[in-house]
């Protein structure tokens, strides 16, 4: 879970999580919506695989990325127990 959570720590890594939401895309149409280098990209995207957050696979040249449901569900069941769910004072 620290894995996961570390990846969500970024707000770039956020922001291509938003983007997965719609579907799938490619690495170089994920890169397109941000101002950053290539081997930056690739590191968030890198950080992201590895928490399990997306599953990239190999078409030719390129790799299409899409997010896993079940390991953002985790994270938010995992933030509701630290949290209390929703205990309020």
């Amino acid at each position: 879970m620290n894995k996961t959570f570390k990846a969500l720590a970024h707000p770039v890594r956020r922001e291509i999580l938003s983007l997965l939401r719609d579907g799938p895309m490619i690495s170089g149409d994920i890169a397109g919506h941000f101002d950053v280098a290539w081997p930056t990209m690739t590191g968030h995207l890198k950080v992201l695989k590895e928490a399990g957050l997306v599953h990239g696979e190999r078409f030719g040249t390129q790799i299409r990325y899409r997010l896993n449901m079940g390991a953002a569900e985790d994270a938010l069941s995992a933030l509701a127990a630290l949290f209390g769910k929703g205990d309020q004072q």
